[in-house]
């Protein structure tokens, strides 16, 4: 199997690094084609103003100026371009991606991406909790992820689907399993706006997250990482809601 490996934290992201060793044990014919810098919540862009610069970091080994999905796209037609892979990875991203984060995630849209050019894909994130970003357990991740990749491969794909697969914040011997899970829903309330002035006297702002109880939905992916259990959600490229299409079609019809 020749495996692609990508992410949106970027080339140097120890995520990478974890998502590559989870790669080696899958297979021995790992490529690797990351961004050159950080793109988080870069969500599904492409680059279409500006040039597409490739480095060659090492063998099998590549940085691209770019999306994560300018990455895939890159890695399929160019790079591998005589020889696609069979699977998609992306991934182990810094921090969950779970309920809307899926909208804003570039670790989601490079999975998107290779589904679309219909390879196997796999999104996998790495969520942290009240030690920051600086102390992530990337070793759930890593001990836990050839099995569930392996487990979801031979489920089977079906085209159109992608897969986002969330560890918890535990050490791998505390997870409490696996939940096959919905794709949740914030209480918006939480979102909020931080207000602050630069030594000039602008004002400047902040996208911040208000800290308040809020309990995640049954069966949701939310659910699941508050309970230590990692998540595994597939979902689909077509995003038409059928009832309302149906509900539509006959308003006009009318």
């Amino acid at each position: 199997m020749r495996i692609l490996v990508t992410n949106d934290d970027g080339i140097h992201a120890p995520g990478l690094a974890t998502l590559e060793a989870i790669a080696r044990e899958i297979s021995d014919d790992v490529w690797v084609v990351a961004p050159e810098t950080d793109q988080s919540g870069v969500s599904h862009s492409l680059s279409l103003n500006d040039p597409l610069r490739l480095r060659q970091v090492s063998e099998q080994r590549f940085a691209i100026k770019g999306t994560p999905s300018d990455c895939v796209i890159m890695g399929v037609r160019h790079i591998l371009g005589d020889h696609p892979p069979d699977l998609v990875l992306s991934g182990v991203n810094r921090g969950q991606n779970v309920a809307e984060d899926v909208t804003y995630s570039g670790t989601i849209a490079a999975a998107m991406e290779g589904t679309i050019l219909g390879i196997k894909s796999i999104a996998l994130s790495q969520a942290y909790g009240p030690g920051g970003r600086g102390a992530l357990k990337w070793d759930c991740a890593r001990t836990h992820g050839p099995r569930v990749i392996a487990k979801i491969l031979d489920a089977g794909i079906e085209p159109g689907i992608l897969v986002n697969v969330n560890f918890p914040d535990c050490e791998p011997d505390a997870v409490q399993g696996i939940a096959v899970a919905a794709q949740g829903q914030r209480n918006q309330a939480l979102l909020a706006i931080d207000a602050r002035t630069d030594g000039r006297g602008n004002p400047y702002f902040w996208l911040t997250f208000a800290k308040a109880r809020f309990e995640p939905g049954n069966g949701s992916d939310l659910k699941a990482i508050a309970e230590h259990r990692i998540s595994v959600t597939p979902l689909r490229l077509d995003l038409t809601d059928e009832p309302t299409l149906t509900r539509f079609a006959q308003a006009f019809a009318e």
